[in-house]
């Protein structure tokens, strides 16, 4: 039972699992004035090996050689850092951390150093159709607001974090669309429709769960459509104005009805007229009437009894 919950709620996580932690690095302004330094310092070898003899010139060019190499080395592990941006250290396969300070950073030279945005992104799922919890096909998409907050996780754990988050959201949208109906028939059922808040807070709930193995952090979804397919829009737009015609007519025969009880009420403590059984069902009856009618009612005057 619990495997299949775990199942539900999104993909299964590795046990040995990448986490993101600080890399080791230097400050690079200082590694750059070094190898300037050291490119300068091999040029004027070079030039001063120009005016020495024959060994003493071959000693100065492998030690110019050596110190361009070493200045080399040097600016090769420069690595600049941008705003909004991370960049994931790796050395022969291995993880070495990531340096999310900005500014020009040194690192190893031999390392790779793997650029990974954590800027704010947006995302709409493509347009779905599907079937909600009644069977009735509907069509429904939605965006997601989410960043990246492990980048070791984002850069390992998946092949492509982007299209992963793509994917994983399209699945969430479905399943909450088909767990849902799209109108609610019962007294507090969750639907789709009057329901927006609750469904947007458990859709971003399961969509963070079914990226979370990507790094990924969810900061808001929210429901862009949501509406009958084409096939059965007329039918369902009926239904819901009949819905709306029965609840405006239940609501005016509740308002009638204590309108005339409020009146024979009225009548009775006032003492204003003695109405027996019948001369009431008759004065409510025509209350009922030109309280419940559609169109105005034309008076008639009795010059009898009610009884004529």
């Amino acid at each position: 039972m619990a495997t299949q919950t775990a199942a539900a709620a999104g993909p299964q996580q590795p046990d040995r699992q990448v986490t993101e932690h600080e890399a080791r690095f230097l400050a690079g302004l200082r590694m750059l004035a070094l190898g300037i330094v050291g490119v300068l310092a091999g040029v004027a070898l070079a030039v001063a090996a120009g005016r020495q003899s024959h060994g003493a010139a071959v000693a100065l060019i492998l030690l110019c050689v050596l110190i361009f190499l070493a200045s080399s080395l040097v600016l090769a592990g420069l690595t600049p850092v941008v705003p909004g941006q991370a960049r994931v250290v790796q050395l022969f396969g291995r993880y070495h951390g990531t340096i999310r300070d900005q500014g020009l950073q040194w690192v190893n030279p031999f390392t790779r150093r793997i650029a990974v945005s954590t800027r704010i992104r947006n995302q709409e799922s493509a347009q779905a159709k599907v079937n909600d919890a009644d069977g009735n096909p509907i069509e429904i998409a939605a965006v997601v607001v989410w960043q990246v907050a492990d980048t070791a996780r984002a850069i390992y754990s998946v092949d492509d974090y982007t299209q992963f988050v793509t994917i994983q959201t399209e699945t969430a949208v479905r399943h909450i669309a088909s767990s849902y109906a799209y109108t609610s028939r019962r007294e507090g059922e969750l639907s789709l429709r009057e329901n927006a808040d609750e469904i947007t807070g458990k859709l971003s709930a399961e969509i963070a769960a079914r990226v979370a193995p990507a790094g990924v952090r969810i900061i808001e979804s929210r429901l862009t459509r949501l509406s009958y397919a084409p096939e059965i829009a007329q039918a369902m737009l009926r239904q819901q104005q009949a819905d709306a015609v029965v609840g405006a007519r239940q609501r005016i025969v509740e308002g009638a009805v204590g309108m005339v009880q409020l009146a024979l009420q009225r009548l009775r403590d006032e003492d204003v007229v003695d109405l027996d059984e019948e001369r009431k069902a008759s004065m409510v009856s025509n209350l009922l009437v030109v309280l419940c009618s559609e169109q105005a009612t034309q008076p008639v005057v009795n010059t009898g009894t009610l009884y004529q």
